[in-house]
């Protein structure tokens, strides 16, 4: 039974919701409220990428909230969601009827959504899976072609790593492997995307925030490849307010998709953010600024 904790302390802005999956899984995300009288708007879905959790939307998940109603998913085996028992379930399909497990509980027929990465293929998903209920979407840095020399530096790190002593040695280490993606990041710029994406062990030391099993099916021959033909998924979307969010660096969506995919809808837009790569964090000006103006085309009820 999905199950919301009306506790709310004084230094959050969002309250915590769990229910179910079928197969017996816990699963947790951010609700945040919207202003009064939008009770009717549809809410907006954030769904993170594959390593990431509820904490990739610190920042965006309470700015859009000055609109409507937001709910933060966080996938099966991140952050505050359980590990599954059976690791082969951590693939989109799966991630796609959890989510809707959750929708269906709490009575939410049409909904808007906001994906990065992963969280943007499940939202192709599920618009392809439930037709006429998702009524607007982001794509940052995701759609339906991938370059193969991205998803597999993507295969090389998932699932591996150790731990740090302190958060600046994580930081660090963060930056080591990522600095091609976030060129122009500072140190206290590293600190904020660690805490984002690491968690503090009972034993006092740094880890990245997710089941390291996550990568066990992009290990199978064929896993996490870019060979699926993804065009009818995406466009199922058809014409809903969409914006497409590339990074100007990327190594996952090329340029020239990005054009195909916004030219292959009606109200697509495509919006490049400069200087960083997979993915933009959606803090950037350049992005809030055109999540802000999709906002405004999405239905108010």
């Amino acid at each position: 039974m999905a199950q919301q904790d009306a506790k709310q302390d004084a230094r959050r802005d969002w309250s915590d919701q769990y229910w179910w999956s079928s197969d017996g899984v816990r699963l947790h995300a951010r609700v945040y409220a919207g202003p009064d009288g939008t009770e009717s708007a549809p809410p907006i879905l954030c769904m993170p990428g594959l390593a990431r959790n509820a904490r990739d939307f610190e920042a965006l998940a309470p700015h859009v909230a000055g609109y409507r109603k937001v709910i933060v998913i966080e996938f099966r085996g991140r952050g505050e969601s359980a590990y599954a028992k059976d690791p082969m379930t951590y693939v989109p399909l799966t991630y796609v009827q959890d989510v809707v497990a959750m929708l269906d509980e709490l009575g939410i027929d049409r909904f808007a959504a906001i994906g990065t990465s992963l969280g943007g293929l499940v939202a192709m998903l599920m618009a392809a899976a439930l037709p006429g209920r998702l009524v607007g979407a982001v794509l940052n840095d995701v759609g339906p072609e991938l370059q193969a020399a991205g998803l597999e530096r993507i295969r090389d790190y998932i699932g591996a790593g150790g731990s740090q002593p302190t958060w600046m040695h994580a930081a660090r280490a963060f930056a080591e492997l990522n600095g091609a993606i976030y060129p122009g990041y500072e140190i206290h710029d590293w600190l904020r995307l660690t805490k984002r994406t690491h968690r503090l062990t009972a034993e006092g030391r740094i880890v990245t925030d997710y089941d390291k099993q996550i990568a066990a099916p992009l290990r199978v021959p064929g896993g996490g490849d870019a060979a699926a033909d993804l065009w009818p998924v995406y466009r199922a979307l058809g014409d809903i307010p969409l914006l497409i969010l590339r990074g100007e660096l990327s190594d996952i969506l090329a340029r020239s998709a990005g054009e195909k995919m916004a030219a292959e809808l009606p109200r697509a837009r495509l919006v490049e953010v400069p200087g960083v790569g997979h993915a933009p964090t959606m803090d950037e000006p350049q992005a809030l600024a055109a999540i802000d103006a999709w906002v405004a085309e999405l239905p108010a009820a």
